[in-house]
């Protein structure tokens, strides 16, 4: 039988047998292997992971400090990994007001530069040894606040303000 999924891609068109309905685990691999988000032709395999270069990294030139600061909390807030969006949103909360424009810069490219979040993760934790372009006044503090001396509670990220 032909079923018609209406989604944020279009229309994704699949044939689901009456045999596939009684396993779960069979038909949620089968239904994702014949669902891609860049194709509606059935005919082409999946697209995952293909077509999206990580953008470079940038300096902003002329930003206003009050706007950098906002764009980087955002950010440290917004990471796509938990662990990643809970140190780095209560360090942000912590020092980003108190960072003069040297560290801010730091701060930017140390969150925006990597291009895997689980690199910054492995660094904080001093897992990895930090590349030389890395070591510097802002990773030094992240990595003091990583080991959370005073045992703060850190479940939750910091409200805004």
């Amino acid at each position: 039988m032909w079923k018609s999924i209406q989604g944020v891609y279009g229309a994704f068109h699949f044939q689901l047998s009456k045999a596939c309905l009684n396993s779960s685990t069979f038909r949620s691999r089968w239904l994702i292997s014949r669902i891609s988000p860049f194709s509606t032709n059935e005919s082409q395999p999946p697209q995952y992971g293909h077509g999206f270069p990580i953008p470079s990294f940038t300096v902003r030139q002329d930003e206003p400090l009050p706007l950098k600061r906002a764009r980087l909390l955002y950010q440290s807030r917004k990471r796509g990994m938990l662990e990643n969006g809970l140190i780095l949103s209560t360090f942000a909360a912590k020092h980003l007001n108190s960072f003069d424009e040297q560290q801010l810069e730091q701060y930017d490219k140390l969150i925006n530069l990597p291009s895997n979040d689980w690199d910054i993760y492995y660094w904080a934790t001093e897992v990895k040894e930090t590349p030389p372009e890395f070591k510097n006044e802002v990773m030094d503090l992240l990595k003091q606040h990583v080991k959370n001396d005073d045992r703060e509670g850190r479940c939750k990220q910091p409200d805004l303000t």
